[in-house]
Protein backbone atom coordinates (compact mmCIF):
# COMPACT_ATOMS: atom_id res chain seq x y z
CA UNK A 1 0.00 0.00 0.00
CA UNK A 2 1.14 3.76 -0.67
CA UNK A 3 -0.29 6.82 1.00
CA UNK A 4 -1.66 9.34 -1.21
CA UNK A 5 1.24 11.62 -1.06
CA UNK A 6 3.20 8.98 -2.55
CA UNK A 7 1.21 8.60 -5.01
CA UNK A 8 0.89 11.87 -6.29
CA UNK A 9 4.30 11.87 -5.90
CA UNK A 10 4.56 9.48 -8.65
CA UNK A 11 2.65 10.63 -10.75
CA UNK A 12 3.99 14.16 -10.83
CA UNK A 13 6.99 12.18 -11.84
CA UNK A 14 5.00 10.09 -14.52
CA UNK A 15 3.53 13.12 -16.15
CA UNK A 16 7.09 14.32 -17.58
CA UNK A 17 6.42 11.06 -20.29
CA UNK A 18 6.61 12.06 -23.91
CA UNK A 19 4.02 13.01 -26.53
CA UNK A 20 3.40 13.99 -29.94
CA UNK A 21 3.62 17.99 -29.95
CA UNK A 22 3.09 17.98 -26.32
CA UNK A 23 -0.15 16.83 -26.40
CA UNK A 24 0.07 14.78 -23.56
CA UNK A 25 -3.31 12.67 -24.27
CA UNK A 26 -3.82 11.18 -20.62
CA UNK A 27 -5.52 11.90 -17.40
CA UNK A 28 -5.00 10.31 -13.90
CA UNK A 29 -7.66 8.91 -11.38
CA UNK A 30 -6.22 7.75 -7.93
CA UNK A 31 -8.94 4.33 -7.46
CA UNK A 32 -7.11 3.31 -4.25
CA UNK A 33 -4.04 3.36 -2.39
CA UNK A 34 -2.70 0.28 -4.69
CA UNK A 35 -4.32 1.07 -8.07
CA UNK A 36 -4.19 4.36 -10.15
CA UNK A 37 -6.17 4.26 -13.52
CA UNK A 38 -4.55 6.10 -16.03
CA UNK A 39 -7.71 7.57 -18.79
CA UNK A 40 -6.00 7.77 -22.26
CA UNK A 41 -7.47 9.67 -25.18
CA UNK A 42 -5.93 10.34 -28.81
CA UNK A 43 -6.17 13.08 -31.35
CA UNK A 44 -6.41 11.39 -34.42
CA UNK A 45 -10.30 13.93 -34.74
CA UNK A 46 -7.96 16.69 -35.76
CA UNK A 47 -4.37 15.93 -35.77
CA UNK A 48 -3.16 14.46 -39.25
CA UNK A 49 0.03 12.70 -37.40
CA UNK A 50 -2.01 10.40 -35.22
CA UNK A 51 -3.01 8.06 -37.79
CA UNK A 52 -5.35 6.15 -35.80
CA UNK A 53 -4.16 6.79 -32.49
CA UNK A 54 -0.71 4.79 -32.77
CA UNK A 55 0.80 7.95 -32.16
CA UNK A 56 -1.24 8.66 -28.81
CA UNK A 57 -1.27 5.09 -28.48
CA UNK A 58 3.27 5.13 -28.30
CA UNK A 59 2.43 7.74 -25.79
CA UNK A 60 0.44 6.02 -23.45
CA UNK A 61 3.24 3.33 -23.35
CA UNK A 62 5.71 6.13 -22.34
CA UNK A 63 3.51 7.36 -19.73
CA UNK A 64 3.10 3.72 -18.45
CA UNK A 65 6.92 3.07 -18.72
CA UNK A 66 7.68 6.12 -16.64
CA UNK A 67 5.13 5.74 -13.74
CA UNK A 68 6.68 2.72 -13.73
CA UNK A 69 10.17 3.50 -12.84
CA UNK A 70 8.91 6.20 -10.50
CA UNK A 71 7.50 3.59 -8.64
CA UNK A 72 10.28 1.92 -8.28
CA UNK A 73 11.87 5.01 -6.36
CA UNK A 74 9.17 3.80 -3.89
CA UNK A 75 9.62 0.40 -3.85
CA UNK A 76 6.76 -0.25 -5.75
CA UNK A 77 6.02 -2.71 -8.35
CA UNK A 78 3.87 -1.24 -11.33
CA UNK A 79 1.85 -3.22 -13.52
CA UNK A 80 -0.70 -2.82 -16.13
CA UNK A 81 -3.96 -4.03 -17.71
CA UNK A 82 -6.41 -2.77 -20.42
CA UNK A 83 -9.27 -2.06 -18.73
CA UNK A 84 -12.42 -4.49 -20.37
CA UNK A 85 -14.56 -3.27 -22.16
CA UNK A 86 -12.63 0.14 -22.88
CA UNK A 87 -11.47 0.39 -27.03
CA UNK A 88 -8.52 2.25 -28.93
CA UNK A 89 -10.02 5.55 -28.87
CA UNK A 90 -10.41 5.63 -24.83
CA UNK A 91 -8.56 3.13 -23.25
CA UNK A 92 -8.14 3.01 -19.24
CA UNK A 93 -5.04 1.72 -18.17
CA UNK A 94 -5.45 -0.40 -14.56
CA UNK A 95 -2.34 0.11 -12.73
CA UNK A 96 -1.46 -1.88 -9.64
CA UNK A 97 0.96 -0.84 -7.10
CA UNK A 98 2.65 -3.38 -4.67
CA UNK A 99 5.14 -3.25 -2.50
CA UNK A 100 8.64 -5.34 -2.81
CA UNK A 101 11.68 -5.73 -0.42
CA UNK A 102 13.68 -6.75 -3.66
CA UNK A 103 13.12 -3.14 -5.80
CA UNK A 104 15.70 -0.81 -6.25
CA UNK A 105 15.18 2.57 -8.15
CA UNK A 106 15.71 2.50 -11.78
CA UNK A 107 18.74 3.55 -13.28
CA UNK A 108 16.42 5.65 -15.37
CA UNK A 109 14.70 7.17 -12.59
CA UNK A 110 17.44 10.42 -12.93
CA UNK A 111 16.59 10.89 -16.46
CA UNK A 112 12.71 11.15 -16.33
CA UNK A 113 12.54 14.89 -16.35
CA UNK A 114 15.95 15.79 -17.89
CA UNK A 115 14.71 13.82 -20.99
CA UNK A 116 14.37 16.52 -23.70
CA UNK A 117 13.76 16.92 -27.47
CA UNK A 118 16.92 18.52 -29.16
CA UNK A 119 15.95 19.60 -32.75
CA UNK A 120 19.16 21.71 -33.24
CA UNK A 121 21.95 19.77 -34.81
CA UNK A 122 24.04 17.81 -32.94
CA UNK A 123 28.00 16.16 -32.81
CA UNK A 124 28.82 14.06 -35.54
CA UNK A 125 30.76 11.80 -33.31
CA UNK A 126 29.77 8.35 -33.61
CA UNK A 127 28.20 6.24 -31.57
CA UNK A 128 30.48 4.00 -29.71
CA UNK A 129 30.15 -0.06 -29.34
CA UNK A 130 29.16 0.19 -25.78
CA UNK A 131 26.61 2.64 -26.37
CA UNK A 132 24.77 1.23 -28.89
CA UNK A 133 24.85 -1.86 -26.81
CA UNK A 134 23.48 -0.08 -24.57
CA UNK A 135 20.63 1.67 -26.89
CA UNK A 136 19.90 -2.29 -28.06
CA UNK A 137 19.86 -3.93 -24.63
CA UNK A 138 17.33 -0.59 -24.11
CA UNK A 139 14.37 -1.72 -25.99
CA UNK A 140 14.49 -5.14 -25.24
CA UNK A 141 14.06 -9.31 -27.11
CA UNK A 142 10.79 -7.80 -28.73
CA UNK A 143 12.35 -4.88 -30.57
CA UNK A 144 15.81 -4.34 -32.90
CA UNK A 145 17.73 -1.30 -33.83
CA UNK A 146 18.92 -0.39 -36.92
CA UNK A 147 21.50 1.95 -36.94
CA UNK A 148 21.96 5.00 -40.00
CA UNK A 149 25.43 6.25 -39.12
CA UNK A 150 27.50 6.87 -42.45
CA UNK A 151 27.63 10.16 -44.55
CA UNK A 152 26.05 8.20 -47.22
CA UNK A 153 23.14 7.15 -45.02
CA UNK A 154 23.12 10.63 -43.06
CA UNK A 155 22.36 12.32 -46.78
CA UNK A 156 20.15 9.68 -47.81
CA UNK A 157 17.89 10.56 -44.48
CA UNK A 158 18.08 13.78 -45.36
CA UNK A 159 16.72 13.35 -48.90
CA UNK A 160 14.19 11.27 -47.41
CA UNK A 161 13.30 14.13 -44.74
CA UNK A 162 13.35 17.09 -47.07
CA UNK A 163 10.82 15.59 -49.21
CA UNK A 164 8.51 14.68 -45.96
CA UNK A 165 9.02 17.76 -44.76
CA UNK A 166 7.55 19.39 -48.79
CA UNK A 167 4.56 17.32 -48.09
CA UNK A 168 4.26 18.33 -44.13
CA UNK A 169 4.21 21.86 -45.31
CA UNK A 170 2.05 21.93 -48.01
CA UNK A 171 -0.77 19.83 -46.91
CA UNK A 172 -3.82 22.09 -45.10
CA UNK A 173 -4.81 19.44 -42.40
CA UNK A 174 -1.08 19.20 -41.50
CA UNK A 175 -1.20 23.41 -40.75
CA UNK A 176 -3.80 23.27 -38.83
CA UNK A 177 -2.05 20.91 -36.80
CA UNK A 178 1.21 23.20 -36.85
CA UNK A 179 -1.10 26.58 -35.75
CA UNK A 180 -2.37 24.55 -32.95
CA UNK A 181 0.27 23.67 -31.13
CA UNK A 182 3.18 25.61 -31.19
CA UNK A 183 2.89 28.81 -29.10
CA UNK A 184 4.53 31.72 -30.27
CA UNK A 185 6.98 33.84 -28.42
CA UNK A 186 7.74 31.36 -25.72
CA UNK A 187 10.50 29.40 -24.33
CA UNK A 188 8.56 26.98 -21.91
CA UNK A 189 5.19 25.80 -23.03
CA UNK A 190 2.99 23.74 -20.47
CA UNK A 191 0.85 21.84 -23.38
CA UNK A 192 2.80 22.99 -26.36
CA UNK A 193 5.65 23.46 -28.69
CA UNK A 194 7.27 26.99 -27.48
CA UNK A 195 8.77 28.89 -30.40
CA UNK A 196 12.33 29.03 -28.80
CA UNK A 197 12.19 25.12 -29.18
CA UNK A 198 11.27 25.04 -32.59
CA UNK A 199 14.42 24.85 -33.93
CA UNK A 200 14.76 27.38 -36.49
CA UNK A 201 16.52 30.89 -36.18
CA UNK A 202 15.23 33.69 -34.93
CA UNK A 203 14.19 35.45 -38.19
CA UNK A 204 13.46 32.33 -39.76
CA UNK A 205 10.70 32.18 -36.87
CA UNK A 206 9.37 35.53 -36.88
CA UNK A 207 8.40 35.24 -40.49
CA UNK A 208 6.78 31.72 -39.67
CA UNK A 209 4.56 32.81 -37.31
CA UNK A 210 3.34 36.15 -39.82
CA UNK A 211 2.83 33.66 -42.21
CA UNK A 212 1.18 30.65 -40.39
CA UNK A 213 -1.82 32.91 -39.34
CA UNK A 214 -3.83 32.04 -42.15
CA UNK A 215 -3.54 29.06 -44.86
CA UNK A 216 -3.80 31.29 -47.84
CA UNK A 217 -0.77 33.30 -46.75
CA UNK A 218 1.15 29.93 -46.51
CA UNK A 219 -0.07 28.40 -49.89
CA UNK A 220 0.79 32.20 -51.36
CA UNK A 221 4.28 31.73 -49.61
CA UNK A 222 5.19 28.35 -50.69
CA UNK A 223 3.82 28.93 -54.07
CA UNK A 224 5.53 32.07 -55.14
CA UNK A 225 7.97 32.71 -52.35
CA UNK A 226 10.14 29.31 -52.00
CA UNK A 227 8.48 29.29 -48.72
CA UNK A 228 9.35 25.72 -47.59
CA UNK A 229 12.97 26.16 -48.19
CA UNK A 230 14.29 27.45 -45.55
CA UNK A 231 12.28 25.29 -42.35
CA UNK A 232 13.19 22.39 -44.43
CA UNK A 233 16.65 23.39 -44.46
CA UNK A 234 16.47 24.50 -40.91
CA UNK A 235 14.38 21.57 -39.27
CA UNK A 236 15.57 18.61 -41.53
CA UNK A 237 18.35 18.65 -43.52
CA UNK A 238 20.86 20.22 -41.21
CA UNK A 239 19.69 17.96 -37.84
CA UNK A 240 19.79 15.49 -40.12
CA UNK A 241 23.58 15.71 -41.33
CA UNK A 242 24.52 16.91 -37.93
CA UNK A 243 24.30 13.59 -35.88
CA UNK A 244 25.80 10.76 -34.71
CA UNK A 245 23.32 8.44 -36.13
CA UNK A 246 19.47 7.73 -37.33
CA UNK A 247 18.14 4.99 -35.12
CA UNK A 248 14.67 2.90 -36.30
CA UNK A 249 12.73 0.50 -34.11
CA UNK A 250 11.42 -2.39 -35.53
CA UNK A 251 9.28 -4.55 -33.57
CA UNK A 252 9.99 -8.31 -34.59
CA UNK A 253 6.32 -9.20 -34.98
CA UNK A 254 3.45 -7.40 -37.06
CA UNK A 255 1.56 -5.44 -34.91
CA UNK A 256 -2.16 -6.68 -34.36
CA UNK A 257 -3.83 -4.93 -31.92
CA UNK A 258 -3.24 -1.11 -30.30
CA UNK A 259 -1.74 -2.61 -27.17
CA UNK A 260 1.34 -3.80 -29.45
CA UNK A 261 1.39 0.20 -29.96
CA UNK A 262 1.48 0.76 -26.49
CA UNK A 263 4.18 -1.78 -26.06
CA UNK A 264 6.62 0.08 -28.42
CA UNK A 265 5.69 2.85 -26.86
CA UNK A 266 7.30 1.49 -23.74
CA UNK A 267 10.86 0.38 -25.82
CA UNK A 268 10.62 4.00 -26.84
CA UNK A 269 11.09 5.46 -23.75
CA UNK A 270 13.31 3.29 -22.17
CA UNK A 271 15.93 3.96 -25.87
CA UNK A 272 14.70 7.51 -24.43
CA UNK A 273 15.87 7.94 -21.02
CA UNK A 274 18.73 5.26 -21.86
CA UNK A 275 20.06 8.08 -24.64
CA UNK A 276 19.97 10.73 -22.06
CA UNK A 277 21.75 8.40 -19.35
CA UNK A 278 24.72 7.41 -22.12
CA UNK A 279 25.02 11.88 -22.20
CA UNK A 280 23.77 12.17 -25.48
CA UNK A 281 20.01 13.96 -26.86
CA UNK A 282 17.26 12.51 -29.25
CA UNK A 283 15.13 13.76 -31.97
CA UNK A 284 11.89 11.75 -33.06
CA UNK A 285 11.83 11.67 -36.87
CA UNK A 286 8.44 10.38 -37.19
CA UNK A 287 6.80 11.98 -39.98
CA UNK A 288 8.21 9.44 -42.72
CA UNK A 289 7.04 6.79 -40.54
CA UNK A 290 3.52 8.16 -39.88
CA UNK A 291 2.97 8.92 -43.54
CA UNK A 292 3.96 5.37 -44.12
CA UNK A 293 1.00 4.07 -42.01
CA UNK A 294 -1.07 6.12 -44.55
CA UNK A 295 0.67 4.57 -47.52
CA UNK A 296 0.79 1.21 -45.98
CA UNK A 297 -2.93 1.30 -45.23
CA UNK A 298 -4.04 2.89 -48.13
CA UNK A 299 -5.92 5.92 -46.31
CA UNK A 300 -6.35 9.58 -47.74
CA UNK A 301 -3.25 11.48 -45.74
CA UNK A 302 -5.71 14.61 -46.88
CA UNK A 303 -8.62 16.07 -48.73
CA UNK A 304 -6.19 16.73 -51.69
CA UNK A 305 -5.52 13.22 -53.32
CA UNK A 306 -2.09 14.47 -54.88
CA UNK A 307 -0.56 13.76 -51.40
CA UNK A 308 -1.54 10.19 -51.38
CA UNK A 309 0.95 10.14 -53.93
CA UNK A 310 3.51 11.85 -52.45
CA UNK A 311 2.98 10.11 -48.85
CA UNK A 312 3.04 6.49 -51.19
CA UNK A 313 6.39 7.94 -52.71
CA UNK A 314 7.86 8.37 -49.47
CA UNK A 315 6.79 5.45 -47.84
CA UNK A 316 8.91 3.40 -50.77
CA UNK A 317 11.91 6.12 -50.59
CA UNK A 318 11.88 4.88 -46.71
CA UNK A 319 11.70 1.61 -47.19
CA UNK A 320 15.02 1.48 -49.92
CA UNK A 321 16.72 3.23 -47.46
CA UNK A 322 16.08 1.25 -44.42
CA UNK A 323 16.27 -2.22 -46.81
CA UNK A 324 12.62 -3.05 -45.47
CA UNK A 325 9.23 -4.66 -47.06
CA UNK A 326 6.58 -2.05 -47.94
CA UNK A 327 4.69 -4.23 -45.21
CA UNK A 328 7.37 -4.81 -42.79
CA UNK A 329 6.29 -2.40 -39.64
CA UNK A 330 8.02 0.40 -38.66
CA UNK A 331 7.07 2.44 -34.87
CA UNK A 332 9.80 5.07 -34.34
CA UNK A 333 12.31 6.61 -36.33
CA UNK A 334 14.88 9.34 -34.39
CA UNK A 335 18.36 11.05 -34.49
CA UNK A 336 21.08 10.87 -31.53
CA UNK A 337 24.26 12.71 -30.66
CA UNK A 338 25.82 14.60 -28.32
CA UNK A 339 24.48 18.37 -28.05
CA UNK A 340 24.46 21.49 -25.35
CA UNK A 341 21.14 20.62 -23.66
CA UNK A 342 18.29 22.82 -24.91
CA UNK A 343 17.63 26.11 -23.20
CA UNK A 344 14.13 26.04 -24.30
CA UNK A 345 11.72 23.43 -24.11
CA UNK A 346 7.98 21.82 -23.74
CA UNK A 347 6.81 21.62 -19.60
CA UNK A 348 3.72 19.59 -18.84
CA UNK A 349 0.32 20.73 -17.66
CA UNK A 350 0.09 20.35 -13.55
CA UNK A 351 -0.67 17.41 -12.20
CA UNK A 352 -3.93 19.12 -10.32
CA UNK A 353 -4.91 19.58 -13.78
CA UNK A 354 -4.84 16.40 -14.93
CA UNK A 355 -6.12 14.46 -11.87
CA UNK A 356 -9.72 13.52 -12.16
CA UNK A 357 -11.98 12.32 -9.27
CA UNK A 358 -12.25 9.13 -8.48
Amino acid sequence: MADRDTLLKILDLARWAPSGDNTQPWRFEIVSESHIAIHGHDTRDWCVYDFRGYASHIAHGALLETLRIAASDAGLIATWALRDGTTDVAPIYDVTLEPSADIAPDPLLAFVESRVVQRRPMQTTPLTAEQKAALKHAVGDDFELSFFESGQMKRRVAKLLWDSAYLRLTCPEAYEVHKRVIEWGARFSDDKIPEEAVGVDAATAKLMRWVMQSWARVAFFNKYLAGTIAPRIQLDVLPALRCAAHILITPKSTPTEFLDYVRAGQSMQRLWLTTASLGLHLQPEMTPVIFRWYAQNGVPIAADRSMDAASACLAEQFDVLSGRASDDPLVFFCRVGKAPKPVSRSLRIALRSLLQPS
